[in-house]
C-alpha cells in the first residue's frame, strides 16, 4: 500500500471531504436503523414476547385483518390440541380500546385476552398476575404514560371497570398501543360489548381472535387447518395483521436500499474521477512492473481505509445522536446487531463501487508512461 498511503497523505483534505460524504451517510443510516427497529417494537413487541409458534384464525381470513376480523371458538382449539408435534393451544383475545383511568389519564389499550396460568399468562415483574377478573397486566409503557398499580381503567362506552394489577418488565405493545394483559373470560364480555350486570350469550364465552398455538417445528399448519377449519400464520408472518406495521417497514426499508445505492455511486464516482487524475501514475508503475492485481489490491485497501474510517465516525455519531433520541416520544431504539449489519453493508457496497472504477486500471498501456501516445 506505498503508493495508496502516500495518495491518502498528498490529498489528505480530498479524502477527508469524500470521508465526511460517506459519514453522514452512515450517521443517516444508523439513525433510520434506529428508527425502523423503534417502530417494529413498537409496532409488534407484544406479539413477539408472546410464547407461541403460531395464530390459527378464522378460515380464509386475511392477514392484513386477521386480529380484527378473525373469530374462532373452543371446538377448533380441541382441534388443534389433537395434532402431531402441538405442545399447548389456547384461546387468544386481541382488540383495541380507548380508556381512562381513575385519575383521569387517558390511555389507548391493546387487550389481549388470555386464560389465566396458561402460556400466554405474563409474568408480572411487579404487583401480582391475572389472578382477578377484573385484573389487569399492563406494559412498562403504559406505567411510563402515567398509569400506577392499583389505578382503575375505564373502558369507553362500554363502562367496565379494570384495576391494574401488574407491570412487565419491558415494553409491550402493538399497533403503537400499549398492551394490558386480561383473563380471556373479561375479554370475551368487552369484545362482545356486555357492560357491567348485562348478561353475555352462551356463544360468545366460547369465542376469541385466534388459537395461540405452541408446537414443534415440524408441526404440518396444513393438516391443522384442514381439521380445525382454520387459516394458520407463524408468529412471524403474523407480524404483517399489525395495524401499519407492513407498510411502514416496507417504507423504511426502501428508504434504506436507496441509501445504500447512493453510498456505492457516491464512492464509485468518487474513485472514477481519482483515477481518471492518478491514471499517468497508474501506467508508470505498470511500465515498471507492477502487475495489474497490485494496482487493483492497492486502489481497494485504499477505499477500505477510507470507507472504514468513515462509518466508524459516522456510526459513532449516529449511536451518540440515537441515545438522545431514545427515550422520547419517537420509537427509536438502537440495536447493535443491526447497526452493525448496516455498516458491514456500507463498507462492501462502497468497495464494489470503488472496484467499478478501479477496474479501469487493469486496461492501462505501460507505452503511455514513455510517451508511447505521442
Amino acid at each position: 500500500m506505498f503508493l495508496a498511503l502516500r495518495e491518502l497523505r498528498f490529498a489528505r483534505w480530498r479524502f477527508t471531504l469524500m470521508g465526511s460524504v460517506v459519514a453522514l451517510i452512515a450517521v443517516l443510516m444508523v439513525l433510520l436503523s434506529g428508527l425502523s427497529s423503534g417502530l417494529v417494537n413498537d409496532g409488534v413487541s407484544g406479539l413477539q414476547r408472546l410464547p407461541v409458534t403460531a395464530f390459527a384464525f378464522d378460515r380464509d381470513t386475511k392477514l392484513d385483518s386477521a386480529f380484527s376480523r378473525s373469530v374462532v371458538n373452543t371446538q377448533q382449539v380441541d382441534q388443534w390440541r389433537q395434532q402431531p408435534g402441538v405442545r399447548e393451544a389456547t384461546l387468544f383475545g386481541n382488540m383495541l380500546v380507548n380508556a381512562r383511568s381513575n385519575r383521569g389519564v387517558p390511555i389507548d389499550l391493546a387487550l389481549f385476552g388470555v386464560e389465566p396460568g396458561s402460556f400466554l399468562a405474563p409474568t408480572p415483574a411487579e404487583g401480582t398476575g391475572l389472578d382477578s377478573s377484573d385484573g389487569i397486566v399492563v406494559s412498562r409503557t403504559a406505567v411510563k404514560a402515567g398509569l400506577q398499580l392499583g389505578d382503575t381503567v375505564i373502558i369507553d362506552r362500554i363502562g367496565t371497570s379494570l384495576t391494574v394489577v401488574g407491570a412487565t418488565a419491558d415494553q409491550h405493545t402493538y399497533g403503537h398501543v400499549d398492551v394490558a394483559y386480561l383473563p380471556l373470560a373479561a375479554w370475551q364480555r368487552l369484545h362482545s360489548g356486555v357492560g357491567p350486570g348485562e348478561e353475555l350469550r352462551a356463544a360468545a364465552a366460547t369465542e376469541a381472535t385466534a388459537v395461540a398455538i405452541q408446537a414443534d417445528e415440524s408441526v404440518d399448519l396444513a393438516t391443522g387447518d384442514a381439521a380445525a377449519g382454520t387459516t394458520t400464520f407463524r408468529k412471524a408472518e403474523s407480524f404483517g395483521a399489525s395495524p401499519g406495521y407492513t407498510a411502514e417497514t416496507s417504507t423504511l426499508s426502501l428508504i434504506q436500499v436507496f441509501l445504500y445505492a447512493i453510498s456505492a455511486l457516491v464512492v464509485g464516482a468518487f474513485f472514477t474521477v481519482w483515477t481518471i487524475n492518478r491514471k499517468h501514475e497508474l501506467a508508470v508503475l505498470r511500465a515498471m512492473g507492477a502487475a495489474k492485481s497490485y494496482l487493483l489490491r492497492d486502489g481497494l485497501m485504499q477505499a477500505l481505509v477510507i470507507l472504514a474510517a468513515s462509518i466508524a465516525v459516522g456510526v459513532a455519531v449516529g449511536v451518540g445522536l440515537g441515545g438522545l433520541v431514545s427515550g422520547s416520544e419517537v420509537p427509536f431504539t438502537i440495536e447493535a446487531p443491526a447497526v452493525t449489519v448496516a455498516g458491514l453493508l456500507l463498507v462492501l457496497l462502497g468497495l464494489l463501487g470503488a472496484a467499478a472504477a478501479i477496474v479501469r486500471v487493469a486496461a492501462i498501456d505501460p507505452l503511455a508512461a514513455l510517451g508511447g501516445q505521442r
